[in-house]
């Protein structure tokens, strides 16, 4: 009878991680857990979303949630609160460094009454001797456990103790007592240029546009090169080698958008930027240096009715949109759709960032690359305080200390460079191959004649051709869709004068943001506002658009 009866588990203690952006919490539950994540990195808002994993052994299951700011009512920090009142345990992760600033602070945005809780002192490499005393000051003033870790070098001793700690848990007292802890050393986050109060801007500026430009160059050099060799070794052979396919076989391989032509031509063009960019953000980000500039650029992004936290989201846009629309929950309330906003129209993925060096470089103007990024740029930002006129409180309380700018790990750089890989490969170039395909099927059926008519007139206004009309319409499915324009080996664009050639690849980035950031935005911000952002960003494309039209025409 006794051998028939199933075992039931034992319910597993929710455990829930707490604390201020950049405490170590997401380094803490990767060496905890085991994870290597990748989504963990030495950037604040690393974390937009609640991670779990299960710690069976310890009949633990652990949630990280993302990391939270004073006074602030964005996505993010209402998602921790939320998580925090359903757990059984907390653990208070905070700054080794800051804990005499910090754990006041964080202890009096959170309701931890009742509920079982263990300090954990993070960054303890950075800290003096005295951090042990300190840590027993707070043992005996909280009544809790307290352990001061190095949370980035954690072995199995640490996760043990951890573990053990979690289990003996008990509240806080009732009465806690922290309000004269011992002094210890502390090394302070480094002091750059970046923080200096008048060149500071500039330095940061100078250092963002070098980070963008220099892995852009490089990409142009290698894909000018690997092209030539592929006419020659590839594209050359199999036209001779399928001059007697049937017709529209030959069209969908070889065609003006082949999958073969237009797809080989397209990924030597794409895939060396996204690459590239892709390391050069990882590394950005794993040193510190993405938060050191977002600070310094905090007084310019207030004169756009945003703050330095929100150019995050803006710089996570060109590698994803997608990505940074869901980073942009880390942004509070009154900012966050001013963000989505700019993100939506000035910050270029790195698929139209590859797909318009590659249009450029077809139309033998590489050069137009950087002031077309540039006045992107600028039209996004005055397209965000055009059509988000809600002022900011420069008194608003942002409680952020200097991140440490550290030597970026091989494994995290390589985790996030890998990732981007493989959204490239795995999810953008079928759907570009795809595009090629229906591109092909409606110039063999008429269909895209009849689109190039109907958009005629309306591009005649800014002096382009009708042909032009295909490269349009498929960037707003994707903006890579631009590469279509490629056709017969970038003959098309080549005819095309410079002034034609930038309001072309103006146009197709800016009409409407791709069909899948679209959808995201309407997931997360409804769909009234995701229309109404639709509306508003085709009214100042088509306005900029025309303007720079006049002023190229006028110059020349």
């Amino acid at each position: 009878m006794l051998n028939s009866l199933v075992e039931q588990p034992e319910k597993l203690r929710k455990v829930v991680l707490v604390g201020f952006e950049s405490a170590g919490k997401s380094a803490l539950f990767r060496g905890l857990t085991g994870r290597d994540t990748g989504e963990e990195s030495n950037v604040r808002g690393s974390t937009v979303t609640v991670r779990r994993s299960e710690l069976l052994a310890h009949q633990l299951e652990l949630l990280d949630t993302p990391g939270i700011r004073i006074k602030d009512d964005s996505v993010t920090t209402m998602l921790t609160l939320k998580q925090l009142a359903a757990g059984d345990t907390v653990i208070l992760v905070i700054r080794g460094t800051d804990v005499v600033q910090e754990l006041p602070l964080l202890l009096g945005m959170l309701d931890v009454t009742g509920k079982n809780a263990v300090l954990v002192l993070t960054f303890a490499d950075k800290c003096g001797p005295g951090l042990s005393a300190q840590a027993d000051y707070y043992r005996k003033g909280l009544g809790i456990s307290v352990l001061a870790l190095n949370t980035r070098e954690m072995d199995g001793n640490a996760q043990d103790l951890i573990c053990r700690a979690v289990i003996a848990a008990r509240p806080i007292k009732r009465h806690p007592e922290f309000e004269s802890p011992p002094e210890s050393p502390v090394i302070e986050p480094q002091t750059t240029m970046f923080e200096h109060t008048v060149w500071g801007r500039f330095v940061a500026l100078a250092a963002l546009a070098f980070l963008f430009a220099a892995p852009v160059y490089v990409a142009y050099l290698f894909s000018g090169w690997i092209q030539l060799l592929a006419d020659v070794w590839i594209l050359e052979p199999l036209h001779r080698m399928t001059a007697g396919f049937w017709k529209p076989l030959q069209a969908i391989m070889l065609g003006d958008y082949g999958i073969i032509s237009l797809g080989l031509y397209s990924f030597i063009w794409a895939f060396p930027v996204v690459f590239l960019i892709g390391i050069s953000v990882a590394v950005t980000e794993e040193s510190g240096l993405k938060d050191r500039i977002t600070d310094s650029l905090d007084g310019w992004m207030r004169k756009i009715g945003l703050n330095g936290k929100d150019l995050i989201p803006v710089l996570s846009g060109f590698g994803c949109n997608v990505v940074a629309v869901f980073q942009s929950r880390t942004c509070s309330s009154c900012t966050r759709k001013s963000c989505v906003s700019m993100i939506s129209f000035g910050s270029a993925c790195s698929y139209q960032i590859g797909a318009s060096l590659s249009i450029f470089s077809s139309g033998g103007k590489p050069w137009l690359f950087f002031p077309y990024m540039l006045v992107l740029v600028l039209a996004g930002a005055i397209h965000t305080r055009l059509w988000n006129r809600n002022r900011l409180d420069d008194t608003l309380p942002l409680h952020a200390k200097r991140t440490f700018l550290q030597k970026p790990s091989w494994r995290s750089v390589s985790w996030r460079v890998r990732s981007v890989m493989k959204q490239f490969l795995v999810q953008a170039m079928p759907i570009f191959i795809g595009i090629c395909v229906v591109a092909t099927l409606l110039e063999q059926t008429g269909v895209l004649s009849v689109l190039t008519g109907a958009l005629t007139p309306t591009l005649a206004i800014f002096h382009l051709p009708g042909d032009a009309a295909g490269g349009i319409l498929f960037s707003i499915l994707r903006k890579d869709g631009l590469l279509v324009l490629n056709q017969d080996q970038g003959s098309f664009v080549d005819d095309l004068s410079g002034g034609q050639l930038f309001i072309l690849v103006y146009l197709a980035s800016t009409l409407t943001a791709c069909l899948v950031t679209m959808w995201t935005i309407r997931k997360e911000l409804g769909a009234v506002f995701a229309m109404q952002l639709a509306g508003k960003q085709l009214v100042t494309s088509l306005g900029s658009a025309f303007v720079l039209a006049w002023l190229w025409n006028w110059i020349a």
